[in-house]
């Protein structure tokens, strides 16, 4: 798992394992076990060597598969790591459309939307 600026958990693992059987998301489950019997702790099942199929019909990816999802996911994430940090730092709605309507749009733009998107390019 991963926390982005605003605090909100990412888990790559499962986005992963679900959009790579996205007609049957629920698929698979964790082991308990590994492969010797032994206990798997709790904070280490989540992982795609842990995952197990659970449903009939479906083939668990290979490791080059899955790793290629999250890679694909994270890239995806880290694209658009702009956007999240401008909206972190706008101001709520209320108060754009109060300077709107005070002091005009281009007011608006040039002293609470410019400055963050100057701060945080779009790359």
């Amino acid at each position: 798992m991963e926390i982005d600026i605003n605090g909100i958990e990412r888990d790559w693992v499962q986005e992963a394992l679900i959009n790579l059987r996205p007609d049957t998301p629920n698929w698979y489950g964790w082991a308990k076990t590994d492969s010797s019997g032994n206990k798997i702790p709790n904070d280490q099942r989540m992982c795609w060597e842990h995952a197990i199929v659970v449903q009939d019909g479906v083939t668990k990816p290979t490791q080059a598969e899955f790793d290629a999802e999250v890679k694909r996911l994270k890239d995806e994430y880290s694209a658009t790591d702009y956007q999240r940090k401008r909206a972190s730092e706008y101001p709520s709605w209320q108060k754009q459309l109060e300077k709107i309507y005070d002091d005009g749009v281009e007011a608006w733009k040039t002293e609470m939307i410019d400055p963050i998107k100057a701060k945080y390019p779009k790359e």
